[in-house]
């Protein structure tokens, strides 16, 4: 009982309902988590490897954004996999504090916290990516099922037609309802759909020039290279 309460209430929920905490300490409990995860989200990977590393701007080469397919297209794998560990960590870190703290509704807040601050950080003008990567692990950590449906249609969606951003926002199209067949209604349908919602706003230009044929498609076999590109930007 206690490990299936903790899984689901949290510590804060549990010593609640055990010891009578008042519930403003659970309402301070869960504005501590998002508080944690929005500056946790705010460490965006792609912005300091490529100062640290490159001593430039990840922001102003190719779609001018702080992601890991930009970093891919501009500085090479390596790099492109440094920025996908990094992102993936902060979003990992924050999610199981969250779930610590308040369970499932605490890894949602937590995550959907750490993807606002990737997307609007507070350490870089709140100018960040597209938060692709930590809802990824975000969805990965809360359940893995639906994990392998949406990243299997991403692989698929990638493969044929080279467009990665298309693929993300396929997988965010059908990331609540896919979660609301496994789980039925709930909260996590209504976070589901908002953070589906941010990703999808974020894409918003990939989705204009996907439109107007002019998106870039990705390549596997690019080298390592800081100029801008001309045509279409993505991720």
């Amino acid at each position: 009982m206690f490990w299936y309460r903790l899984k689901y209430q949290g510590l804060m929920d549990y010593w609640g309902s055990t010891q009578g905490v008042h519930v403003a300490v659970l309402i301070l409990s869960f504005v501590a988590v998002a508080a944690v995860a929005y500056l946790l989200g705010s460490l965006n990977f792609a912005l300091i490897i490529s100062k640290l590393k490159f001593h430039d701007d990840i922001r102003r080469h190719g779609s001018g954004n702080a992601g890991m397919t930009n970093m891919l297209r501009t500085y090479g794998k390596a790099a492109a996999v440094f920025t996908l560990l990094g992102d993936a960590a902060k979003a990992a870190v924050a999610i199981i504090v969250g779930a610590l703290l308040n369970g499932m509704i605490g890894a949602y807040i937590a995550g959907f916290f750490c993807i606002l601050g990737h997307m609007y950080p507070a350490y870089y003008k709140f100018k960040g990516g597209k938060g692709v990567v930590t809802s990824a692990v975000l969805v990965l950590m809360l359940d893995w099922r639906v994990f392998l449906v949406l990243f299997a249609i991403f692989l698929l969606i990638v493969a044929s037609t080279k467009y990665v951003s298309l693929g993300s926002i396929m997988g965010m199209l059908i990331y609540p309802l896919l979660l609301y067949n496994f789980n039925g209604p709930g909260i996590n349908i209504l976070f589901a759909f908002a953070i589906s919602a941010l990703v999808i706003f974020k894409h918003r230009d990939n989705i204009r020039r996907l439109l107007e044929q002019r998106e870039n498609k990705i390549s596997f076999g690019i080298k390592k290279t800081k100029t801008n590109s001309g045509g279409g930007k993505s991720d």
